[in-house]
């Protein structure tokens, strides 16, 4: 990187900017027919928004488009900064070293990773790319939040470029035990990047705890507590944080959702057009091999076929929204889902009633809301998740007390939702138990459970999330400046 990138612009004003792999935006057709953007859905967008109004803020991330450069923008107050990516980006950073090295890794390896240096080399310098972005537009001394396993090198090539900014880094999945982790040919670097960071956050303690021992075994970096310092010759010098810092969701406006006499009147209607079983079972994922479908469907239909559950009595809505659908262990993964719902549904459908009805589709918001209202029993029986945000939903949709959540206890949400019921989705025989007391489960158990769980949402809400991470990261600085006399030039 030139040297013109070490000192902010004095025409940058952005003191605040976010930093992901996609910008929050979507393409959409105008009446008109030209091409333009809407906002994009999502919890981070959500969170950020609050922050993004009261500062100049900026966002750097990709816009979704190949092979296409476009200038800066503005959409809905936030300042957009495009980075363009090639197809053969999207193959060998995206497709290949985010999400065929890093993702299976950082999940338990359900699925083996595949380590290739061409990926690795095109991951370097696209995170180079973003990290020039943000060089070019962050304000002097401005705040810098990363986020997420695309780009964990983006923090020490900006503390190299631009020691002026206070960094954060945020990972939204999980991060591996050093025994996984080792696995890794470039995992110094790797753990060199994050470290970049002045915080980095993660959804459990676990993961933090395996990030610091990561650092401990991998590179010259010594910890103490939840900080970690690089060796006197290390040629970065900044003080890492590393620590929980669970995200949520939005919990006022699902709760205000899930009052709309419209979506009330919709639930009703999922309800009638099932036939008006007695229980409703529910499943929503992205049909990724990481989510534990598979597990949910063996353990459902064998509690169909020992009468455990009575087909005119249940009825399971399985929400599979596509994923990486070009990739080869998800085209299995949509075949075995689809056998085995075929399996199902032609033992034991009758004419009048259905058991399981299987939807590989997305949805908007309103239309999930209906549906967590619908059912009874949301099943989350995730083999490893970083933290599940549908299970967040699930709790606070339902003010009126009613329904129970199944949780596996692999997922960050377990650590938080602690009146679920919870599973090892492993354990088919156990999961078959855990299923059967949800579904028997009187109204003052399911009222009191989701009490508590309602509060902690409320508690702990999206915003809050952001707010807190940001002031930690706020405090950093202020400690690191005070113990850190001014470089001399």
């Amino acid at each position: 990187m030139g040297n013109e990138l070490t000192v902010a612009s004095e025409n940058n004003p952005y003191d605040f900017v976010v930093v992901a792999n996609r910008l929050p935006v979507d393409r959409i057709t105008l009446p008109d027919g030209t091409q333009g953007f809407q906002r994009a859905p999502g919890g981070l967008v959500t969170a950020l928004e609050p922050v993004m109004a009261a500062s100049e803020g900026a966002w750097v991330g990709w816009h979704g488009g190949i092979d296409e450069e476009l200038a800066e923008f503005d959409k809905d107050d936030i300042h957009l900064v495009p980075v363009p990516l090639s197809e053969q980006d999207l193959n060998l950073y995206y497709e290949g070293f985010s999400n065929s090295t890093l993702w299976p890794l950082y999940h338990d390896v359900i699925v083996p990773p595949e380590y290739h240096r061409t990926w690795w080399d095109r991951y370097k310098k696209i995170n180079q790319r973003f990290a020039d972005a943000v060089a070019r537009t962050a304000a002097q001394h401005a705040t810098v939040w990363v986020h997420d396993y695309q780009l964990q090198l983006v923090p020490q090539m900006l503390r190299l470029a631009r020691p002026d900014l206070k960094i954060g880094f945020f990972l939204h999945i999980p991060f591996p035990a050093a025994s996984l982790f080792s696995q890794l040919p470039w995992r110094t670097q790797i753990l060199e990047g994050l470290a970049g960071a002045d915080l980095v956050g993660f959804q459990r303690e676990t993961d933090a705890s395996n990030f610091l021992r990561c650092l401990r075994r991998f590179t010259d970096y010594s910890t103490r507590g939840h900080e970690a310092t690089p060796s006197a010759t290390h040629g970065i010098q900044n003080l890492c944080r590393a620590e929980a810092h669970p995200i949520s969701i939005d919990t006022k406006e699902i709760a205000k959702l899930s009052r709309d006499p419209q979506i009330i009147a919709r639930a009703a209607q999922i309800r009638l057009e099932l036939g008006n079983p007695k229980t409703i079972m529910l499943g929503v994922d992205r049909l990724d091999y990481t989510k534990g479908i598979r597990h949910r469907l063996k353990a459902y239909g064998e509690l169909l076929n020992d009468q455990s559950l009575r087909a005119g009595d249940v009825c399971l809505i399985q929400v599979a929204s596509p994923s990486r659908e070009n990739v080869g262990s998800y085209m299995e993964l949509r075949d075995q889902v689809e056998l085995m719902v075929g399996q199902i549904t032609g033992q034991h459908d009758t004419l009048s009633h259905t058991t399981l009805r299987y939807l590989h589709h997305s949805y908007p918001l309103r239309e999930m809301i209906a549906l967590y209202l619908a059912a009874d029993v949301l099943l989350v029986t995730a083999l490893r998740d970083g933290m599940n945000l549908v299970a967040k939903e699930f709790v606070a949709a339902h003010q009126d007390g009613r329904g129970v959540l199944v949780l596996s206890e692999y997922t960050g949400a377990a650590d938080q939702l602690t009146q679920a019921v919870l599973v090892n989705p492993h354990d088919i025989d156990g999961m078959k138990a855990k299923i059967i007391e949800a579904v028997k489960m009187d109204q003052n158990e399911q009222a009191r459970r989701m009490r508590r769980m309602n509060r902690h949402l409320l508690d702990n809400d999206v915003t809050g999330w952001s707010a807190h991470f940001l002031a930690e990261l706020a405090e950093i600085n202020s400690r690191a400046n005070q113990i850190s006399p001014s470089p001399t030039h």
